[in-house]
């Protein structure tokens, strides 16, 4: 069988970019052929797409003063033409917004293959956002926007009309999708692909490189003095969205007898206003993608605090979670299917850092349920969250929707 993982990049830059690669290697691994369609990478390695920068640019001119992304991408309908394209049994598109496709040619990849869609996010239901937060206008049709700065950004309100065309062009394709948590699997039943097959694979990881290490041996290498409380944050603090005021909000509110006591590990982007306004101490270890050091940080951590405000999945809690740490987040998303209250974790209400800040100081206040919650927390990813059994969903689904497509022909 051979399959082509669609995205923008082939690289590590996201979380799409890194489930997919994981999916990827762990396909590679099972005996699969797996590969890589993408606009920007290694041409050794991956099938690019075609490009043709200077039209794609003057007609992107025109439709981003209309408010709508990605209809400059016209190359997008020559994709069918690659001998990458050809060879394939199968297509899974990943992540098509943000100059990586244009939606306009799904259906000239569904006439020529069978397609499967996995979602990452809510923007092929939305007339243009990745996250609608409190926005219930994509059930309908959107229009009237509240929120036209939420990724990816768009100039002027055109929802409706986006809204529009990839319903048009959905309604001439045939796909099945994917969704990693069972609240995008809602969603999608709510929105105007719900008569599309949904099937609902959670993201894994790998059980062997995120595991439980030596909890004061992974301090020492990291610089930490004895006997403080880590909190941890994998956040990137440039988006709001991730909620990084909220985090800080919610330290200061901490009791002074714990903040005493309190060091806080961030991951990810940094914001140094932020970063200063937090009373307790800051390591900053910047941007890490090297999965065995994420293992090692997140095994030197006695908590995971994830602060976001919209999540389709919750990754950085399945892979805190998979190396034995809790994790207090908000009951956003997809989130409740990773951190369940009092086995792996805690959730707090929406928007509330008083919220937050009650369920941290809550657990670090009962080492008892912390340890227990160590030990659910690993055994909670090796029987639902192994890459091994996300790849064999998928390997399982490519395999059916394929003898589909055959018998359909």
């Amino acid at each position: 069988m051979k399959v082509l993982l669609m995205h923008r990049h082939d690289g590590l830059a996201a979380g799409a970019q890194v489930q997919m690669n994981r999916l990827l290697h762990g396909l590679r691994d099972a005996g699969v052929d797996a590969r890589i369609l993408c606009r920007e990478g290694d041409p050794d390695e991956a099938v690019l797409m075609p490009y043709q920068p200077r039209l794609e640019r003057w007609i992107g001119k025109f439709t981003r003063r209309m408010g709508l992304n990605d209809l400059n991408l016209v190359s997008s309908f020559r994709v069918p033409e690659l001998e990458g394209f050809k060879e394939a049994d199968i297509i899974d598109l990943h992540c098509l917004h943000s100059g990586a496709f244009s939606y306009a040619a799904i259906p000239a990849l569904a006439k020529d293959k069978p397609v499967v869609f996995t979602f990452h996010d809510m923007w092929p239901i939305t007339g243009h956002c990745h996250a609608s937060l409190e926005c219930e206008r994509w059930k309908t049709g959107c229009g009237q926007c509240p929120h036209l700065d939420i990724y990816p950004p768009v100039r002027r309100d055109a929802t409706a009309l986006e809204w529009k065309l990839k319903r048009r062009a959905y309604e001439r394709s045939e796909f099945t999708i994917v969704a990693p948590s069972k609240w995008l699997c809602d969603r999608i039943g709510e929105s105007m692909l719900g008569d599309f097959p949904v099937h609902h694979i959670p993201h894994g990881v790998d059980l062997e490189v995120f595991s439980p290490l030596d909890k004061d041996h992974c301090r020492r290498m990291l610089g930490i003095p004895e006997g403080k409380t880590v909190l941890l944050s994998v956040i990137d603090m440039g988006r709001p969205l991730k909620g990084p005021d909220l985090l800080a909000e919610a330290i200061r509110m901490l009791p002074e007898s714990q903040r005493r006591d309190c060091l806080l590990l961030v991951v990810g982007s940094s914001n140094h206003e932020i970063l200063k306004s937090i009373p307790v101490p800051v390591m900053d270890l910047g941007y890490v993608g090297h999965d065995p050091l994420k293992a090692l940080i997140y095994s030197a951590a006695d908590l995971l605090i994830n602060p976001t405000r919209a999540e389709s999945f919750g990754l950085v809690s399945l892979e805190s979670m998979a190396c034995g740490t809790p994790t207090v987040a908000f009951d956003v998303g997809g989130v409740p299917d990773v951190v369940r209250p009092g086995v792996t974790g805690a959730l707090a209400e929406p928007e509330s850092a008083e919220s937050l800040a009650a369920q941290i100081s809550g657990l670090l206040g009962d080492p008892g349920l912390l340890e227990s919650m160590r030990g659910n927390c690993r055994a909670l990813a090796i029987e639902e969250f192994s890459l091994d059994l996300q790849v064999k969903r998928y390997a399982e689904l490519y395999e059916k929707v394929i003898d589909a497509r055959l018998a359909g022909n």
